[in-house]
């Protein structure tokens, strides 16, 4: 086993977050009474003794939207006093007339590697993030994307299945930028026929070498650590995408409502073993260590 790193937690102050204040917001992951708090990088590297977890990418908790340089700056700040996270995904809003302004700023924290903002939309309405399903297609978003090359920045694409193949035409438009399917493309249950969509909506993504996934939330739908759904995850990710495409992030704190941080690498980490050494390194280092580039 190698050293992991991690491609997607988060750290928070709960002063700072909107959905975290105020009336309890209805969330993917259902309720969240027990992380609605600080959670401070202290606290994450707690959940890592006794693992060899050695590096982390920071991934955006959805601060107010004129707050996105001063997440990246106190995480920043966070990395100079205490040496974690190692990358930093920031958020940008890709939906203005030009993005270009707010990746400037972002240009100067050093560990910034790539954006976020999440286009998700499902049927189910407390599934929802984004206002449309076809926002991932809208002009600005596409326009603003296309940007991204210039600045050496990556985009977490997260989407649910149906929406894959309008996700796939953003990809292929965008051949030098790498995309991080978040949370290996939100597969929201085991039953037959939700796992075959979600197969051909990764299938989209098949031959799009600058696509990569993202094994991580994967307690999300069900609100537990289920070592059968990682592996039917895992399963289909390597099936169609490759080892070498594929990434173990831990999603903690939100996993912690319901698990441990051992367990959620323990069910990873058995899942990928079956596939060999190589999997191993690819899933839990290589795979992360290439797309993010955690100093």
């Amino acid at each position: 086993m190698p050293s992991v790193i991690d491609s997607h937690f988060h750290i928070w102050r709960r002063d700072d977050l909107p959905w975290l204040n105020g009336p309890m917001v209805p969330r993917i992951f259902g309720p969240y009474e027990p992380i609605r708090r600080d959670y401070p990088v202290a606290e994450y590297r707690g959940e890592l003794e006794g693992l060899d977890v050695a590096k982390a990418v920071y991934v955006q908790t959805n601060w107010a939207k004129t707050d996105f340089e001063k997440e990246v700056a106190w995480v920043s700040e966070t990395a100079a006093e205490t040496g974690w996270p190692h990358a930093i995904v920031g958020y940008a809003d890709m939906t203005v007339e030009d993005v270009r302004p707010q990746l400037d700023r972002l240009k100067a924290y050093p560990l910034v590697r790539g954006v976020r903002m999440q286009l998700h939309w499902h049927d189910a309405p407390e599934y929802r993030f984004a206002p449309n399903p076809a926002q991932v297609l809208d002009p600005a978003v596409r326009r603003n994307v296309s940007r991204l090359k210039d600045y050496g920045y990556s985009f977490d694409l997260q989407l649910f299945p149906a929406q894959m193949q309008a996700g796939a035409e953003l990809v292929t438009e965008n051949r030098k930028t790498d995309f991080i399917l978040t949370h290996c493309g939100m597969l929201t249950d085991n039953r037959p026929e939700t796992v075959a969509a979600w197969k051909e909506g990764l299938a989209h993504f098949a031959n799009l070498p600058n696509l990569s996934a993202k094994l991580s939330g994967l307690g999300t739908f069900g609100h537990k650590n289920d070592p059968a759904f990682i592996a039917l995850v895992v399963d289909g990710g390597i099936e169609i995408l490759g080892s070498h495409r594929l990434m173990f992030g831990s999603n903690f704190p939100i996993e912690k409502l319901w698990t441990t941080y051992a367990a959620v690498l323990s069910a990873h980490t058995a899942a990928v073993e079956k596939y060999g050494p190589k999997a191993v390194v690819d899933v839990f280092h290589d795979t992360a260590n290439r797309v993010y580039r955690p100093a």
